[in-house]
């Protein structure tokens, strides 16, 4: 059961959302025909995390409130920052920074408490994000780079390829000197995530990339990678970002004709 939750996560970022769903799903269907309580957690974990990934939020959040709310009720404090970590994600995307806050600060602390590096870098990604959107881009700076240096201590390349990602994202929103840096970031980014296959970081890379662009007037190269993020975004109907990515290819406008 546990395994079905694991290689849905493992789908999930190479953005094979059908066959994850299909294996969380078997994983699900285990879980509650026994009702273990750690392997029901794990099981709307996973699925939920998949359904995280892919944009779909009014399936994932439930799902994943149901693993944090196992956690808790059956007292597995061991699991509660990853868990944890997931839902304060899907709280970020789904425009809820308060609560994303409120989760993952203690849930970081957690993990800090309980010697966890991995832990500490799955919590200290949503947050850093929470941080941003916030508008407290020092805070999501610090921590950004507390992950970043975290993953690659620990040969985390996933992990490390995020926290790149995250750095571009902030250093994009700050000032015209730190927009060269965040290109860097982001293409630092992309080159991992293509190497390890992560095709939903992929496109999100494209988009800020895409975004970064035409910030910069540099039209030509913001078409070219808009382009690049709405054309994975549909192959994987990841549809929440569409509008998004839809919104800055209309401000830069369609290539020119011959």
């Amino acid at each position: 059961m546990n395994s079905h939750a694991i290689l849905a996560e493992c789908y999930a970022e190479l953005g094979m959302f059908t066959e994850g769903r299909t294996l969380g799903e078997e994983g699900r269907q285990i879980a509650e025909a026994v009702a273990h309580p750690g392997s029901l957690m794990l099981a709307y974990y996973g699925v939920g995390l998949l359904a995280l990934r892919q944009g779909d939020l009014r399936r994932g959040l439930p799902l994943l409130e149901r693993a944090v709310s196992i956690c808790q009720d059956a007292d597995l404090p061991g699991f509660f920052p990853r868990i944890a970590s997931a839902l304060g994600a899907g709280y970020t995307l789904d425009g809820r920074i308060a609560d994303a806050v409120s989760l993952l600060t203690p849930a970081r602390a957690q993990s800090i408490a309980m010697g966890r590096a991995h832990y500490e870098t799955l919590c200290s990604l949503p947050l850093a994000e929470a941080q941003m959107l916030g508008g407290y881009l020092g805070a999501a700076h610090t921590l950004a780079e507390r992950a970043l240096a975290l993953a690659r201590t620990h040969q985390e390349r996933s992990n490390e390829a995020y926290a790149l990602r995250l750095l571009g994202a902030i250093a994009a929103r700050g000032d015209l000197s730190e927009r060269t840096q965040a290109e860097g970031y982001y293409l630092q980014a992309l080159v991992l995530a293509e190497e390890l296959g992560m095709r939903p970081l992929i496109a999100h890379c494209q988009l800020g990339r895409g975004t970064l662009y035409s910030q910069m007037g540099q039209l030509e190269n913001a078409r070219a990678a808009l382009s690049t993020a709405l054309a994975r975004y549909r192959t994987m109907e990841m549809s929440l970002w569409l509008p998004q990515a839809e919104a800055v290819l209309a401000r830069v406008g369609a290539a020119p004709g011959p």
